[in-house]
C-alpha cells in the first residue's frame, strides 16, 4: 500500500525544465546539474537544454544538448534554428515550468526567449553579483523583462542589489544546495601519491579578471608559507593559464605553485590540502566555500561581492579578510598555517558551519517556489 507521501508525490509531480550554459566548468554549470539531482529525489520529471555543448557533471534526466547543433551551424540562420528547435522542445515535452540559470547578457535574445520563447513560468536564477555577467546592459530592458517576474539570487547580497536596480517584485533568495555526502563520498577517492606533504588549495577557473589569481600569487609568494615548504596547489583550466603561469614563474619560489589543471574531482586534493583559498574580485555564490567546509577545510576568502561574507566568519571557519590587498591576505595565510589553537578553532565549526546548505534543506525551498509560481 502505497503511504500518503507516496500519493502526494506522484501528484504534485511537475515537469521541470533547467536551462544552463552547459553542464561543465563553472559553479553555474555544476549548480544546475545538481538542481537536476535534488528536483528530480522530490519526484519531479527534469529536461535539462543546454545552450553549450560541454558535458561534465553528473545529472539527472533528458538532456537537450543545443550547443551540439551549433557546432555544425553557428551562422544567423543557425541561431534562429536553436531557437526554433527550443521553443519545440519546451512545447513537445509539455513542460509546465522553466528554471533559467544562464547568464542573460544579450538584450535580443532575451528579448526573443522571454517573449516569444517562454510560454509557461519561468523562474529566473541570478548567479553572479557583478551586472554585466547576469543582465543585459539595457536598465530599462532588464526591469520591463524581468520585474513582475519570479527569481531567485544564490546570495543575499546579490538578491538586494538587482531587487533595487531593476524594482523586481518577485526576487527572493535561494542559496545553492550541496550534496554534502555525496562530496564526502567523492573525497575518498585515490589520487595519486605524489603531492606535497603540506599545501594551501585554490580550485577554480583560471580567469584573472574573475577569480584574480595574481592577486593570490602576489600573497603567496610575500608570505613565509614557502621558506616553511608549504606548497600552493592550483587546480582549474582557463583562458588565462597560460598567462597564470608565466606570472608565478617570474617569482624566484615558482617551484612551489603547483599547477595541476583540471580535476573532474577535486575534492580528494581539497580534503588534503590544509586550508582553501578564495581571491575573486566578484562572485555570485562561491560554491568552493561550502564544499571545503564540508570535508573539514577552513577556508581563507577576500570579502568580495558576493557570497563569502554570508558563510565565513573570521576565527569561526576561516578567515574574511580585505580584498585586493596581498600584505593582509599574506598574513592571514601565516595565521591560520602557523597560529594551531586558531586554526584547531576554525577547524572544529567548519562542517557544522555549512548544514544551512545542504540539498536537503535547499529542495524544500524549491519545491515551495515551483509550487507557488504554477499555482
Amino acid at each position: 500500500m502505497r503511504s500518503n507521501s507516496d500519493f502526494m508525490l506522484k501528484t504534485d509531480k511537475k515537469r521541470i525544465c533547467i536551462v544552463a550554459s552547459s553542464l561543465s566548468k563553472g559553479g553555474a554549470q555544476r549548480s544546475s546539474a545538481n538542481l537536476s539531482h535534488m528536483l528530480a529525489s522530490l519526484g519531479h520529471d527534469i529536461f535539462i537544454v543546454t545552450v553549450l555543448p560541454g558535458v561534465e557533471y553528473d545529472y539527472s534526466g533528458d538532456l537537450f544538448n543545443l550547443g551540439e547543433v551549433k557546432k555544425k551551424n553557428d551562422s544567423f540562420l543557425g541561431r534562429i534554428n536553436r531557437l526554433r528547435l527550443f521553443k519545440n522542445y519546451l512545447k513537445t515535452h509539455n513542460i509546465d515550468v522553466i528554471i533559467d540559470n544562464r547568464a542573460r547578457v544579450q538584450g535580443y535574445r532575451e528579448f526573443l526567449i522571454s517573449k516569444f520563447i517562454y510560454k509557461k513560468p519561468v523562474i529566473y536564477v541570478i548567479h553572479n553579483f557583478k551586472t554585466t555577467k547576469a543582465f543585459t546592459k539595457y536598465t530599462w530592458l532588464n526591469t520591463h523583462l524581468y520585474k513582475n517576474q519570479y527569481m531567485t539570487a544564490v546570495s543575499q547580497a546579490a538578491s538586494d542589489k538587482f531587487k533595487k536596480l531593476f524594482n523586481l517584485n518577485k526576487i527572493r533568495t535561494l542559496y545553492n544546495g550541496f550534496d554534502f555526502d555525496k562530496i564526502q563520498k567523492q573525497a575518498q577517492e585515490h589520487i595519486p601519491l605524489d603531492l606535497p606533504n603540506q599545501f594551501i588549495i585554490f580550485f577554480g577557473r583560471i580567469d584573472d579578471s574573475h577569480k584574480n589569481l595574481k592577486l593570490l600569487i602576489d600573497a603567496y609568494c610575500t608570505s613565509s608559507l614557502a621558506k616553511h615548504n608549504v606548497k600552493l596547489l592550483i587546480l582549474g583550466e582557463g583562458e588565462d593559464l597560460v598567462m597564470i603561469k608565466e606570472y608565478a614563474s617570474s617569482f624566484n619560489i615558482s617551484e612551489d605553485i603547483i599547477f595541476k589543471g583540471f580535476i573532474k574531482n577535486p575534492y580528494p586534493y581539497v580534503k588534503k590540502a590544509k586550508f582553501t583559498v578564495l581571491t575573486s574580485r566578484f562572485e555570485g555564490f562561491p560554491m568552493v566555500i561550502p564544499e571545503s567546509l564540508c570535508l573539514g577545510v577552513p577556508v581563507v576568502a577576500v570579502d568580495c561581492k558576493s557570497g563569502p561574507r554570508e558563510i565565513i566568519k573570521t576565527g569561526y571557519n576561516g578567515i574574511l579578510i580585505e580584498n585586493d590587498n596581498a600584505q593582509k591576505l599574506a598574513n592571514a595565510f601565516e595565521t591560520m598555517m602557523f597560529d594551531n589553537e586558531f586554526y584547531n578553532s576554525c577547524l572544529s565549526n567548519t562542517v557544522a558551519s555549512v548544514e544551512s546548505f545542504s540539498v536537503e534543506n535547499i529542495k524544500q525551498s524549491w519545491d515551495i517556489l515551483i509550487k507557488e509560481v504554477i499555482e
